[in-house]
């Protein structure tokens, strides 16, 4: 009965971790948990003796498994391979470059260029923030943009009541055109795409996109707009 109550558990267990995981990398967890089981079964037999029933059936089942197993984990390094494209996009600017996760909606962002080149945006206080801001306003109004749709992002409306532009010109600059035309790369890195992807795949990407940053869900017009253009420079 102990034995049963614990099989019960894990298979609980085992089942709500699965599901937490993202849609993509389930086909590798369901791999993972069966390799898994396979072990706790071996460990329980030798333990009570009956080890020999695992060696019997290995030779029975050796042909089948020669058989399947190497596409089984060709399929698992594709799955995996599959799961990490396409699960973040980049955005850069001639100050900033930012990926969002694609799961999380989260963004982060690295600085390249000016006082704070090479630091993470992740490492900045918030005095620091409003002086990048400051900076990017004065070199490139598209890192500008850029920077207070991470800013929106990480802390909602609060940043703006310490800087002092907001008032004044920071809804015109959220509702401007995005900067210059995307190249092809730059394109394909903002939807998360390898090059040589399908018209269906630039439109699935555009659209999943758009869900995670569409103005109307809280998110940015600055994104919105670019993303909009790397559809049209791919689809174009």
């Amino acid at each position: 009965m102990p034995l049963t109550l614990l099989v019960i558990v894990l298979s609980v267990v085992a089942w709500l971790w699965l599901r937490n995981q993202p849609a993509s990398q389930r086909k590798p967890a369901i791999l993972k948990l069966a390799l898994i089981a396979g072990i706790g079964i071996v460990v329980l037999l030798a333990v009570t003796g009956r080890l020999h029933f695992v060696f019997a059936a290995l030779a029975f089942l050796y042909p089948l498994l020669r058989r399947v197993l190497p596409s089984l984990l060709s399929g698992a390094a594709n799955g995996g391979a599959e799961g990490k494209s396409g699960n973040q996009s980049r955005v850069s600017s001639d100050i900033l470059e930012m990926s969002l996760d694609h799961d999380s909606g989260t963004m982060s962002g690295k600085i390249l260029k000016g006082p704070m080149a090479g630091r993470e945006l992740a490492d900045l206080s918030e005095s620091e923030f409003l002086e990048l801001l400051r900076y990017c306003r004065a070199q490139d109004e598209d890192s500008a943009r850029l920077l207070e749709t991470y800013l929106d992002r990480r802390f909602g409306d609060s940043w703006r009541a310490d800087d002092d532009a907001s008032n004044d010109d920071g809804e015109s600059r959220e509702h401007g055109n995005a900067g210059g035309p995307l190249t092809e790369r730059e394109a394909l890195d903002i939807l998360g795409l390898e090059p040589g992807a399908s018209r269906e795949e630039v439109i699935r990407a555009h659209r999943r996109m758009m869900q995670k940053v569409h103005p109307d869900h809280g998110g940015s017009n600055y994104l919105a707009a670019r993303i909009n253009e790397a559809k049209e420079c791919l689809l174009g």
